[in-house]
């Protein structure tokens, strides 16, 4: 029971609320994959003004609103209304761009007590705007467009001086947008541009809307946004629809059919079924079918998201969906319209949760344990899962080695980073969190038993972030792992917390919206955190992202780096001194020690990976394509295309196989 206390006493009881190590909330996923337009929160003025001071009032270094952010807050404002810099020229917001003392001033006083004329202003800009573009639209000759027009020439735009020049950047996007969808099916391009219309014309209605109750509602969520990102680049204000796709994102779970849609226009095409969900189970639900209709009402036209909303409901009720299946052979091909009924369930994603897999080695196997995010629901976690699937893999074959994939792995539960480094070492310091009151609290590992005390390996790149780093920076301080991959990891050494319980099941989201706010930096063992510089690789093995300019130092208004003490000799100074003595006795029994184990053969280890590198045709090739000034190739990869032809992992392996040898002999 002291034991168990010692995990009790950490951040978690003292903010009753649910620590995240998220970058971004990645995983859009309702039925199907999609980037939500939120619905409106229930908010008011009052409402606003209370969230902005209870937001500043629990962030890591930023406490009142000064002059220096109201300046921040009145360009987030716009860019998130204006985002691809499309509609605004620069003399139409000039004037809040580069706003005077006595604007900034007002600003400040209105946020102060509640009131959002200046907000409105620019609101009502954007709606002149909109109708500026319009017009200009109209100007395209569509049967002229220019050619070769290329994605990176939209990188970093600043905002237009003139109409022609807004116009000339309307064109170039309209070229880039047909070029690219004319790679599809011939068939398939006017669906895809008839797409981009809808969805535009969507967000234009929104501004456009005469309903003031909306109106305000829109103008109130906005300038929630544009405060809370104008703190750090983690701190946001989460409509309630948004704040569900994050809880989606933090559990990989979901209450649905578990299908992934496309909308087509005169439907939604099912390109998915989620396996274990009820369309799967089912089998009535078929990929390919076209659903016209939910529980009676057509969805024809309708935005993805709100016939996502008639699809979702609670666990266990029913829903009927009309479809279009293409029934009989090539030659003979007809439509059948159908009605099939689901019952609503939780749907686990499993696939954006965890792999195994191994290769073989003499007498046994290295073992690959690839972890997407740092999930927990009510049911499972991603500790749990991890040290399943190693169990298995240690019952069924002699397991020499184990690498740890944390590539493209961006974060979520905090708890889960300190359990999952857990399963390889005994007892200690996994991380420090110093919070917004500069109080330092630990979070320990105190079961003094290992899943593999053996080697291993934890795989990195530049989009591991937040809890990734955390596990990655642990071990290698240990010395219980050799970190590597790309250069360093993204560099997120803050955390945030979140005010809805992200591990309970239908806890009922505000309506008002929620938050997560930066509450400060966490620190490893060591004493360093990955703010701004990230983990480093132990041994650099470059992949196809290891020169993109990605990383906690190329986001808006981030952290700075910062350092405490080491804990290794761990003096359990932030645990009351009531329990203190009784705790060591316990505590201090079989404590990790900091380990040299990898030290002899790092060099050599090195040496051998730069020497297969160099004399990799096909590694080589790779190396060339991603400095190539057109990163464009480089975007399209995506975990999903890793495999066969991941040659960062393949020579993981080989490291791996260096390592036992060496070790062997």
């Amino acid at each position: 029971m002291e034991l168990m206390s010692l995990r009790k006493m950490d951040l978690f009881a003292k903010y009753r609320r649910t620590a995240l190590c998220f970058l971004l909330p990645i995983f859009i996923f309702v039925t199907c994959f999609l980037t939500l337009e939120a619905k409106l929160p229930d908010l008011t003025p009052a409402k606003t003004q209370h969230k902005i001071k209870e937001i500043m009032a629990g962030h890591a270094t930023k406490k009142e609103l000064t002059p220096e952010l109201v300046k921040r807050i009145l360009q987030n404002f716009i860019s998130d209304l204006d985002p691809a810099k499309t509609y605004f020229i620069e003399s139409d917001i000039q004037i809040w761009q580069e706003p005077s003392d006595e604007l900034v001033q007002k600003v400040l006083g209105e946020l102060h007590v509640g009131t959002y004329t200046v907000f409105e202003d620019i609101f009502n800009a954007m709606a002149k705007a909109i109708i500026q573009r319009r017009a200009l639209e109209n100007e395209i000759d569509l049967k002229n467009l220019p050619k070769g027009v290329r994605a990176k020439e939209f990188k970093d735009l600043k905002w237009t001086h003139s109409k022609q020049e807004l116009l000339d950047r309307l064109i170039r996007i309209r070229a880039l947008q047909t070029e690219t969808a004319s790679k599809l099916n011939e068939e398939l391009v006017e669906i895809s541009l008839k797409r981009i219309a809808k969805r535009q014309l969507k967000y234009e209605e929104e501004i456009l809307t005469t309903d003031q109750v909306q109106r305000q509602r829109r103008i109130l969520s906005d300038v929630l946004k544009a405060c809370a990102s104008s703190l750090d680049s983690h701190t946001n204000y989460l409509t309630p629809d948004e704040a569900s796709q994050f809880l989606i994102g933090v559990q990989q779970r979901l209450l649905g059919i578990g299908a992934q849609l496309r909308d087509d226009l005169n439907g939604f095409t099912v390109t998915k079924l989620i396996e274990g969900g009820p369309a799967a189970l089912s089998k009535d639900l078929k990929v390919k079918d076209r659903i016209i209709a939910v529980n009676g009402e057509p969805v024809v036209g309708m935005d993805i998201v709100d016939a996502v909303d008639l699809i979702r409901g609670e666990e266990g009720t029913l829903v009927t969906l009309t479809v279009i299946r293409m029934i009989g052979d090539e030659k003979d091909k007809k439509e059948e319209t159908l009605k099939v009924n689901l019952k609503r369930a939780a749907v686990v994603l499993k696939e954006t949760r965890y792999d195994t897999n191994y290769i073989p080695y003499g007498d046994g196997v290295i073992a690959y344990l690839r972890l997407h995010s740092f999930y927990q629901d009510p049911d499972t976690s991603s500790t749990e899962d991890i040290s399943n699937a190693l169990k298995k893999l240690k019952d069924d074959h002699v397991v020499k080695g184990v690498i740890l994939d944390l590539r493209f792995n961006t974060g979520g539960i905090l708890a889960q980073a300190v359990n999952l480094t857990g399963l390889f070492i005994t007892k200690g310091v996994v991380v420090s969190i110093k919070d917004e009151m500069g109080q330092i609290q630990h979070l320990r590992e105190i079961d003094p038993t290992t899943l593999w005390d053996g080697p291993l390996f934890v795989l990195i790149n530049r989009v591991s972030a937040s809890a990734s780093e955390i596990v990655a920076q642990a071990l290698q301080d240990y010395g219980r792992a050799i970190v590597i991959g790309d250069d360093r990891s993204f560099g997120k050494g803050s955390f945030q917390t979140f005010t809805l319980g992200a591990t309970h099941a239908n806890e009922p989201i505000n309506p008002e919206g929620e938050y997560k706010v930066t509450r400060g930096r966490y620190y490893t063992v060591s004493g360093k955190t990955p703010q701004l510089v990230g983990v480093h690789s132990d041994i650099v093995v470059p992949g196809p992202l290891s020169e993109a300019e990605i990383g906690e130092q190329f986001s808006k208004f981030p952290l700075e780096n910062d350092k405490i003490p080491p804990s290794y000799d761990d003096d359990l100074a932030d645990i009351p001194l009531l329990h203190r003595d009784r705790i060591r006795i316990l505590y201090k029994y079989n404590m990790q020690k900091q380990l040299h184990t990898y030290d002899g053969f790092l060099q050599v280890l090195k040496a051998n990976s730069a020497a297969r590198i160099a004399n990799n045709k096909n590694y080589q090739h790779m190396l060339q394509e991603i400095k190539k000034e057109d990163e464009e190739a480089v975007e399209e990869e995506h975990p999903e295309n890793y495999g066969r032809t991941d040659l960062q992992l393949n020579e993981a392996y080989e490291v791996m196989r260096d390592l036992l040898y060496l070790q062997k002999k």
